[in-house]
């Protein structure tokens, strides 16, 4: 899905997710649907990683939307680096240091709706942790079927549309 059209779909309304017709002049097919689900993971000396990784479908788009890391409890007072890996524009895996949190000086860091394309592992590089990772998973559902009730609907709207000419505002004659 191209961005331009993944941010005009951001504000689209609550009604209008269900059936976009377009946006300005950019044509979205319809309907389109937009779940968001909560997402959490954490790091510790236990489990120094964990991958998120979604099925992929035709007509759907995932896009993991991280919040915060934060320390939780029992974490020590030391340096606990947070890599992510995941891919970038040519397709090559990449790691990225996104996080060093000590529980002294930094023990959260918000992350701003930092958006990711599945699949992508987070990995605790050094410290014990416990690190809590958060965000949102979001899920982009486009429908290319429109029934033809739909198509006869759009069809009248558009007849509609173009009887009712706009007429030219008549003078008001005395006034100044």
């Amino acid at each position: 899905m191209a961005a331009g059209a993944a941010a005009a779909l951001a504000f689209l309304s609550q009604e209008s997710r269900a059936r976009a017709g377009g946006i300005g002049g950019l044509r979205v097919p319809t309907p389109v649907t937009m779940d968001s689900f909560f997402f959490g993971c954490e790091l510790s000396g236990h489990t120094h990683s964990f991958t998120f990784k979604v099925e992929e479908e035709d007509d759907v788009e995932h896009v993991l939307a991280l919040t915060m890391l934060c320390l939780t409890e029992g974490a020590k007072d030391e340096c606990n680096v947070v890599e992510v890996v995941a891919r970038n524009h040519d397709h090559q895996e990449i790691a990225v240091p996104v996080a060093n949190l000590k529980l002294s000086c930094q023990p959260m860091l918000s992350l701003d709706d930092f958006q990711l394309q599945p699949p992508v592992t987070f990995r605790l590089k050094s410290g014990s942790g416990p690190v809590r990772i958060t965000g949102r998973h979001q899920i982009v559902t486009i429908s290319n079927d429109v029934s033809e009730e739909e198509s006869e609907e759009e069809g009248n709207e558009e007849e509609e549309a173009e009887l009712c000419p706009i007429l030219p505002a008549k003078k008001q004659g005395g006034r100044f």
